[in-house]
């Protein structure tokens, strides 16, 4: 079967992560997704590396890894969109397409006559995408805006990190990009539903997305916990506010994550543990109790945890049905039996490399399942099958424009 966005044409002037994850994901689902690139620089992220992919002959490329993990299923063509001809080239494209996404600064796109009130005008069924750090209103919108910066002022990284009276406490960054790809990942959904909407209206419409806006509204149970109590969160480490025991232990020969969410789960795992007394204990006896005494019982848990090794806790802890799991690193979780299973780890061809790398979109459809094409283009791969095809521009114009810099 096809994918549910067969059909859809997505004319992509993002960059960087946010809008380009947001893309991969409307590939993955079945879109024809156009990137714009810069004619010889492209992405940015093409040079943020190392390391880079290798040729077949083992040669580096001039594409990253980082590149390479947010463009598969994507055409790529250069053009100049700050010269005349570029701009006439991107606005016929967005009259053919059904989706424009881009994260310039506000204003930007009007100053290349790419803005929402242009191109609408041109095609009324259009919905349009600007990612932006602030977004389109208010008084930073001008700001540029950063994924890091995001985590930063959004609240993330207050909650994230050691506690400040622990070895290496302090604020701490996610190790990966989440401000860029939470906000992508809502930019695909708010995509779709606008799609979806305009079955009936006809209509396309403008979508703003803010990354400051993302990151706030993500923050989940730990924006409740404050609005609700006037408490300011706190960094826990790998503790969880709301319950105990429910963070990392190590064990005899490394580490283990006990996530123990409700009182007969803490029970099971006294009697598995040699605690059962604690099971009764008015201390620990529900999770109000133990929040109370964290502390004292942490303490407990971690003195009988070193006992035994991870695996061995692993399997007596899951035969009685308490949630625990390793920490593991990626040569770990990608040789997983899960994993693997689920085809998570996967190779694509890829016109320079032979084959690249990828993995797996985690939608899993029952009828109209993924289907991966190609891996991520090289720079301008696509240039010419597109202004060719779509808008019939014969083979000495395209030349042309590429002897002038606009391709």
């Amino acid at each position: 079967m096809p994918g549910p966005l067969l059909g859809i044409r997505v004319l992509d002037l993002s960059r960087i992560l946010a809008g380009p994850w947001c893309t991969q994901a409307l590939a993955d689902l079945g879109a024809e997704v156009i990137k714009v690139e810069r004619p010889r620089i492209g992405d940015d992220t093409r040079a943020w590396g190392p390391p880079f992919v290798a040729r077949t002959d083992g040669t580096e490329t001039t594409d990253s890894a980082y590149f390479m993990s947010a463009n598969r299923g994507k055409k790529s063509i250069t053009l100049d969109i700050a010269a005349p001809e570029g701009q006439q080239i991107a606005r016929s494209l967005a009259a053919i397409s059904d989706v424009v996404i881009e994260n310039f600064k506000v204003g930007d796109m009007k100053r290349y006559g790419l803005d929402w009130a242009s191109l609408s005008a041109l095609n009324p069924g259009l919905v349009y995408c600007s990612i932006t750090g602030f977004g389109q209103t208010g008084p930073y919108s001008e700001r540029a805006g950063y994924d890091f910066m995001i985590q930063a002022m959004g609240g993330l990284m207050s909650v994230t990190g050691e506690r400040d009276e622990m070895p290496g406490g302090g604020p701490q960054k996610c190790g990966v990009p989440i401000a860029d790809m939470m906000t992508g990942m809502y930019s695909a959904f708010a995509i779709a539903a606008a799609l979806y909407e305009r079955r009936s209206s006809g209509l396309g419409q403008y979508v703003d997305m803010s990354l400051l806006d993302t990151q706030v509204s993500w923050l989940a149970n730990q924006n409740l916990n404050y609005l609700v109590s006037g408490q300011l969160p706190r960094r826990w480490g790998n503790a969880h506010p709301n319950l105990t025991p429910y963070q990392a232990f190590p064990t005899r020969d490394g580490n283990l994550i006990l996530a123990i969410g409700n009182d007969r789960q803490f029970r099971r795992f006294c009697d598995v543990a040699g605690l059962a007394a604690l099971g009764d204990d008015a201390r620990f006896v529900d999770n109000r109790a133990r929040l109370a005494h964290r502390d004292e019982l942490v303490a407990l848990v971690a003195s009988a945890m070193r006992a035994r090794s991870t695996d061995e806790w692993i399997e007596a802890l899951e035969a009685v049905g308490v949630p625990c799991g390793p920490i593991n690193t990626l040569d770990r979780v990608f040789a997983d039996p899960q994993v693997v299973h689920r085809g998570l780890r996967m190779d694509l061809p890829h016109a320079a490399a032979g084959k690249v790398p990828q993995v797996a979109n985690p939608i899993r459809y029952s009828r109209t399942a993924i289907e991966y094409g190609d891996a991520p283009p090289v720079l301008g791969q696509h240039t010419d099958q597109v202004l060719g095809e779509l808008l019939g521009l014969d083979s000495g114009r395209i030349a042309e424009l590429r002897r002038t810099g606009i391709v």
